[in-house]
């Protein structure tokens, strides 16, 4: 099958000759694999796994970017989101934010004057090059949304100021998110006009930590839960299905997740208390389970084959899921060890 059939038959809930797999490593843990023996950067067609193509445009605000200090081990940045990041050089993890420059009503209002829609924002000479081989070749084609939570408290202005207007001003809230989602969407409907169309529609909001969620579910509720629903509506009258990505324990917001029409849910993040089989058994006749292997036992060969071995059999039935880790694969999972996970993937997630 291609990955294309593969992933139809999984979101009809049907089965396939097998599980997809749809993962991503960080950019050193493909360096250390390169360094144990892996030929190319191509893991995927390496290990012969799916073929995931995306489509994504810039929403930022656009700001200069800009190196504030480099040193052997780090570089700081200032982004295009108008925040000042710091990143190890030796190392792929999650960003340090250090500062913002959105922090109020008057900020906000200037980074919004300069989220325009604009034939800029997307790299066409990429499209161009690439999209008749995802095409011919079977990929599936995911384009990427950027709205909500995540985007606003990580990149825009910062966790607790985000938090705290979330209670204070939540009509500044909904429109930084009602700007983002215009503007992905306004962005997607031009690649889409131009002739590049996808499958599927995914974004990332990661609107949970370990043991619960950010924000109550009342607040997901009269806050954030419109806009996803416009955003699953958007996709669905393409005919595409809907990917989220949230990290956390999300566990209360699956059925509202459900109401509004998402057909996936992805990292399942078993290290932050999800429990993968209960929300498989829960919730896998309506919802395409994606990941809920837990990362922290990847660098483990023995424990993340038995855990694979326990847990993918449940996760697979009826079709409905798609293998990954709950977050990413980290640097700390070495070539051998992702050898024997696929392997023990092929042999378990087939049907």
């Amino acid at each position: 099958m291609t990955t294309k059939e593969r992933f139809e038959r999984i979101y009809a809930h049907k089965e396939a000759d097998r599980v997809p797999v749809m993962d991503y490593p960080w950019s050193h843990t493909v360096l250390r694999w390169r360094e144990e023996g892996l030929p190319s950067d191509d893991w995927q067609g390496y290990f012969g796994l799916d073929r995931i193509a995306g489509i994504h445009a810039d929403i930022s605000p656009q700001y200069e970017w800009s190196t504030v200090e480099e040193t052997d081990d780090y570089i700081i940045t200032a982004t295009n989101m108008g925040s000042v990041v710091k990143n190890f050089k030796h190392s792929s993890t999650t960003p340090e934010n250090i500062s913002f420059k959105v922090k109020d009503r008057a900020t906000w209002a200037e980074a919004k004057a300069r989220m325009q829609p604009d034939k800029g924002r997307i790299n066409w000479e990429f499209l161009a090059k690439n999209y008749k081989e995802w095409v011919d070749e079977g990929y599936w084609i995911s384009a990427g949304l950027w709205f909500g939570f995540d985007v606003a408290h990580s990149r825009l202005m910062g966790t607790e100021t985000f938090l705290m207007l979330m209670l204070d001003d939540p009509e500044l809230c909904m429109d930084i998110f009602d700007t983002h989602l215009n503007l992905s969407l306004a962005m997607l409907d031009m690649a889409w006009d131009a002739g590049y169309r996808f499958h599927e529609v995914s974004w990332a909001d990661d609107m949970g930590y370990k043991g619960t969620q950010f924000f109550s579910l009342p607040l997901y509720r009269e806050l954030l839960k419109p806009f996803q629903k416009r955003a699953v509506d958007w996709a669905h009258q393409k005919g595409c299905v809907v990917r989220l990505h949230s990290c956390g324990k999300i566990d209360k917001f699956i059925p509202d997740f459900i109401e509004i029409g998402i057909d996936a849910l992805n990292p399942i993040e078993v290290k932050a208390g999800n429990d993968p089989v209960a929300i498989k058994r829960q919730y896998g006749n309506e919802l395409v389970l994606h990941g809920g292997i837990n990362a922290l036992l990847w660098d483990d060969a023995w424990a993340i084959t038995e855990e694979i071995k326990r847990i993918l059999p449940v996760l697979k039935q009826n079709g409905g899921y798609i293998f990954s880790s709950d977050h990413s694969i980290p640097s700390a999972v070495s070539f051998d060890n992702f050898k024997k996970i696929i392997a023990t993937v092929i042999e378990y997630g087939a049907y």
